[in-house]
Order: C-alpha cells, then structure tokens, then sequence
C-alpha cells in the first residue's frame, strides 16, 4: 500500500512540498509514522488540521460558523477526505477572506502603518 500512496504522490507533489491534511489528521500521522515511513517522508513536515481551523471559527467567528457545510459521517475515508476539502474550502472563502479584507482595511485607515 506505501508503494502505491508514493507512485501517486510523487506524480503529483514534489518532494516536501504537501503537508499532510484534514480533519483530526495526528491520528492518520501516527499511523502513517509507523506503517509508511517513505509516504511521509515525501510529505511536507508541517500538518494542517481542519479540526483546529472549525474549533477556531466556532468560537471567533459564530455566525460564520453556523453556515459550515454539513458532514454524511460515513467515516469512509474517501468521502472524509473530499468533506475536508469542502471544509476548509468554506473556512477559506468566509472566513480567511474575510478576515484579510478586514486586516486590509485597518492597515489603510491607519495610513499604512500596522500593530502587533
């Protein structure tokens, strides 16, 4: 299986380049450590967590929260991979954007200048 997951990552990713990615993934990482050495070292060292940008928005951005794409809970691994996507897509899109134009727009009324 290791042999097949590095064929098709290394057609698509070069070498330290893709951080592994999704929802709770230090468990996938445990378990790739220690079965998939290779697999993970072609990986970026750093991890996103998608879990971590909803508990974030959960709680500093509530009303965007409530609009989060809804999950089947099939725990299928395909179908948890492509609602990751969706996931941080939306947190991406609503959230990031936002906050970014926000950050913008202070950086402009303050001439320029910004704070810590």
């Amino acid at each position: 299986a290791e042999y097949e997951f590095l064929s098709f990552i290394r057609q698509h990713t070069p070498p330290g380049q893709c951080p592994l990615a999704g929802n709770s993934v230090h468990a996938d990482k445990r378990f790739l450590d220690k079965y998939m050495p290779q697999f993970m070292y072609h990986l970026h060292y750093r991890i996103i967590d998608v879990s971590t940008i909803k508990e974030l928005s959960r709680r500093w951005f509530p009303e965007e929260f409530k609009m989060v794409p809804h999950k089947k809970a099939t725990h299928r691994a395909l179908d948890d991979i492509q609602e990751s996507i969706i996931e941080l897509q939306y947190y991406r899109a609503s959230i990031f954007k936002g906050s970014a134009e926000e950050k913008k727009r202070k950086i402009v009324e303050n001439g320029g200048r910004t704070r810590c």
